[in-house]
């Protein structure tokens, strides 16, 4: 016996991590069945991209046994038989067992098997379908890995064999570089999480999808960078297709931004001051006039895919506009067996994000608040935070406070991890001439300074440096007199 219900979402449920499922299908197996095939049918809409199973059975307790498999009107798409009670199935990635592609509308089939029910024993099933969930849109944890709000280390931007990664095969030649060792060498280096960022595709995500599970310390961020003739930057959170081809006619930069953020997206320029020419042919950042850097969240501020450069000078300018653009970091790797602290070295620079937890959500929600710092020695342990007050209001980094003409500025720099360090307080993007030099002492230092608040907007970042005035720490803003909080 079968009974399909189709239930309705509500506003409030598809706010929620676990919507309620779009239809459920239920029934009943009696020992009649016992060693018999049969098929569960249901009708997916047009205009989905995405199927997520959730299967459960009763009678477990006496032997009984049902299989799981799933069939679209035209083909089989995978049997994953007793081990697994949920699935999920989309244009770019399926739960190992099943196998991706487009998610055609019309009649599909649950396809379940009963090896064992004893003759007098009755198992209920039910299966919950849902459609488009925007949890497995935006990630492959099912739940966060670690639940503790604190700094969290990762890299941002990395290659593999789904755009140009390469690595030497077991015989030594160069080959395109497999997913799984990037993630492999990111986890053996102690990062927190990292983005595999292919080159305009989304093929990765299908692998990433297989790997996330076993790598349960390591989060796997959706990732891609969005490789335009006008300048690159990176998508992170998005597994569905990104047309990035922006050109007169056929896309405009805003219109792939925005298609971007409506998918739960979030968008960081890459390298902007990257040399442009032959050798590296729209690397450099140089969008139409028209560009809506409202529409980014954050900036490479330090690659390190040839040599470690940075695009400071390009953030400024943006900041100086007026635009909230967080600090970040990329190592730019195209092989994953790159040794520590070379050109393009997974992890070389970290990015450091204070998160609430280490989830997708949490890691973009970290950027978009401002709360990142780029460590260009890939430590551990080293970390740099610093506030403002002034006329009993205060804020953080990555936050705005709004000061009355003339009035004074503390500014409080924590630093760990840095003894010997000094720490530079640079304003406007220029390192203010009326703050001294700020040494660090001891392993877990504060310093203040005073500043007097000039006319109009402003914005404050901190870099610490190492003994040999070499850069350690480059912070995020610190917003004054921006518009917003």
């Amino acid at each position: 016996m079968l009974v399909a219900v189709a239930c309705e979402r509500t506003t409030a449920q598809t706010a929620t991590a676990d919507p309620a499922p779009d239809l459920v299908l239920s029934g009943d197996v009696t020992g009649a069945q016992s060693k018999t095939y049969f098929e569960v049918p249901f009708k997916v809409p047009s205009g989905k991209h995405r199927i997520s199973v959730d299967f459960r059975y009763t009678a477990r307790e006496q032997r009984s046994v049902l299989d799981l498999g799933i069939a679209d009107p035209m083909r089989f798409r995978g049997a994953s038989g007793g081990n697994k009670s949920h699935f999920t199935i989309s244009e770019t990635d399926a739960t190992p067992s099943y196998l991706p592609g487009a998610i055609v509308p019309g009649t599909w089939r649950l396809l379940i098997s009963v090896p064992n029910m004893r003759p007098h024993v009755v198992s209920h099933y039910t299966a919950e379908i849902r459609f488009d969930a925007r949890s497995e849109e935006t990630g492959f944890a099912d739940r966060p890995l670690a639940i503790s709000k604190r700094w969290y280390r990762g890299d941002l931007h990395m290659h593999t064999a789904h755009s140009d990664g390469s690595c030497l095969s077991q015989s030594g030649r160069e080959v395109p570089c497999p997913l799984f060792l990037t993630v492999q060498t990111a986890a053996a280096r102690g990062l927190d999480f990292i983005a595999i960022t292919d080159h305009n595709t989304d093929s990765q995500f299908d692998d990433i999808r297989e790997l996330q599970p076993f790598y349960d310390r390591l989060l796997l961020i959706p990732g891609r960078e969005m490789t335009t003739f006008h300048g690159h930057f990176n998508v992170f959170g998005v597994t569905q297709f990104l047309d990035w081809r922006v050109s007169p006619g056929r896309h405009s930069l805003n219109e792939v931004l925005r298609d971007a953020l409506a998918k739960g997206g979030l968008a960081s320029v890459n390298h902007a001051q990257a040399p442009e020419g032959e050798d590296c042919m729209g690397c450099g950042w140089a969008p139409a006039a028209d560009a809506d850097m409202g529409l980014f969240s954050a900036v490479e501020v330090i690659n390190y895919g040839v040599i470690m450069f940075s695009s400071a000078n390009y953030w400024d300018s943006q900041l100086r506009e007026g635009h909230r653009l967080a600090a970040v970091g990329g190592s730019d790797n195209h092989n994953a067996t790159t040794p520590p602290g070379e050109p393009g070295s997974i992890g070389w620079p970290t990015t450091v994000i204070e998160a609430d937890e280490l989830s997708v959500a949490a890691i973009l929600s970290g950027i978009r608040s401002g709360r990142t710092f780029v460590d260009l020695t890939a430590s551990r342990d080293k970390t740099v935070d610093f506030a403002a007050a002034s006329g009993g209001a205060s804020a953080r980094m990555g936050e705005t406070l709004q000061v009355a003409e003339n009035a004074k500025i503390q500014v409080n720099i924590h630093a760990v991890a840095v003894p010997g360090s000094t720490a530079h307080l640079y304003v406007d993007g220029v390192e203010s001439s009326a703050t001294p030099t700020m040494h660090l002492e001891g392993a877990d230092a504060d310093v203040t300074t005073t500043l007097t608040a000039a006319p109009g907007r402003h914005w404050l970042r901190v870099v610490v440096r190492d003994d040999a005035e070499k850069d350690q720490l480059i912070s995020s803003p610190l917003y004054i007199n921006f518009a917003g909080k």
